[in-house]
């Protein structure tokens, strides 16, 4: 009897311990799948990434970097991780004001804080971080500065590739490894609505969507891409690629169709065979090469409306994005430099109200009659007559920032 009794704990002993290791298991595919994990592997990183890097980084609350591929310089203003939205900007030339401007706007009107990656060359690194760290009693931002990184063996071709530095938002997936999701936008970007909301579009993206933008022209009669394209582009008229999101696990995950081979291909060994085939036929650079793989690939691209990314082509031949008309613009994109000449004075009237609207309370508040005087003196050209739209939506930004702002005020602050 007592034989049998050993027997039966000998079993339930070892029944025990294989439900145990099956949990243990289980906790462990769970937590490799957080946040958007599971499946395969991500993409090897590029070789130019291996050991790179300029030494630790410095700052209130840095890490070393190789916590941070790519070389980063890390300031932590100490906002909860899992709080945060994403934002990358690259920076080159003379584009520090820009930038400067761009991120001051994603600040303002924002409800959940904001993580800056800025990709910028190495002069301009001490001016951001003597802007941003002014910038620090918002404590609604945290930030990183990168160097201009490409692969090794093509850093010329690359840089050199449309406009210096732009092509580097193709290796943000291959970079920035740890980040899920990430905002790319161009330097002459300004929001005119909070960054939270176009990042809500990640919820709306379907099983098979790892990026979203949205086209280059609503008119096909005054489009580029249908009518001087040498290359393939993606739907009837091309996207912009300076208001970029990405979902970037999907993006370092998923092997894309294309016209080089019948083998599909990884992120990170697509983009040198794709400028190799292309490079004498592509004009705008890295946004044409985003072009051709969404060709190949259409059901990867979440389209969204042209108010997102509202450019001067949407009004310089007359009013063509009707979601702004009824809605107004949500986010403004001053390409052709609309922002620092006199040809489209309603884009520079609203990038100069913000560039020199500090954070006070006051001066937010009394942003919008004077900037719509200004406006009211674009009216002889076809942006300036429609006027409107460009303050419709930021009057509401502004009102909802109020409403929902603590009874702290923070106008006895002074910003630097």
């Amino acid at each position: 009897m007592r034989r049998y009794l050993r027997i039966v704990v000998l079993c339930l002993a070892c029944g025990f311990c294989s439900l145990l290791y099956a949990f243990s298991q289980l906790a462990v595919s769970l937590e490799e799948g957080a946040g958007g994990g599971g499946g395969k592997p991500q993409a090897a990183a590029a070789s130019w990434l291996a050991g790179g890097g300029r030494g630790g980084a410095r700052g209130v609350g840095s890490s070393g970097a190789a916590a941070h591929p790519g070389g980063s310089d890390r300031y932590s203003l100490k906002v909860q991780p899992a709080q945060r939205m994403h934002l990358a900007v690259v920076a080159c030339g003379e584009r520090l004001e820009e930038t400067i401007t761009m991120l001051k706007s994603a600040i303002i009107f924002s409800i959940r804080p904001l993580q800056f990656h800025i990709f910028a060359e190495d002069q301009l690194h001490d001016s951001f971080k003597g802007i941003l760290d002014s910038w620090s009693f918002l404590k609604t931002f945290n930030y990183s500065l990168y160097p201009i990184t490409f692969p090794r063996e093509n850093a010329v071709e690359w840089k050199k590739l449309f406009k210096p530095c732009a092509s580097q938002r193709l290796f943000l997936p291959l970079i920035l490894k740890e980040v899920d999701s990430l905002l790319y936008v161009d330097t002459d970007i300004l929001f005119l609505r909070p960054v939270d909301d176009i990042w809500s579009l990640l919820k709306k993206f379907n099983s098979t969507q790892i990026a979203a933008m949205a086209p280059e022209h609503e008119e096909p009669r005054i489009g580029w891409y249908n009518r001087f394209a040498r290359h393939p582009y993606y739907g009837k008229t091309g996207v912009n690629s300076g208001v970029m999101l990405m979902n970037m696990t999907r993006m370092r995950r998923k092997y894309f169709k294309n016209d080089m081979t019948a083998v599909r291909l990884r992120w990170g060994d697509i983009l040198m065979p794709l400028l190799k085939k292309y490079k004498l036929n592509i004009t705008w650079g890295d946004q044409d090469l985003l072009n051709i793989i969404f060709f190949h690939n259409p059901e990867s691209l979440f389209v969204f409306p042209c108010q997102w990314n509202y450019r001067p082509d949407h009004c310089i031949y007359g009013s063509n994005c009707q979601e702004a008309e009824e809605e107004g613009i949500f986010i403004l994109h001053g390409n052709r430099g609309v922002y620092h000449d006199d040809k489209q004075p309603a884009f520079r009237a609203i990038y100069e109200a913000l560039r020199n609207c500090s954070f006070k309370d006051d001066n937010i508040r009394s942003l919008l009659k004077p900037l719509e005087l200004e406006l009211q003196k674009t009216v002889h050209t076809y942006c300036g007559k429609i006027y409107k739209i460009f303050i419709k939506q930021l009057t509401k930004s502004i009102q909802d920032r109020y409403d929902r702002a603590p009874k702290e005020s923070i106008e006895n602050i002074e910003w630097l």
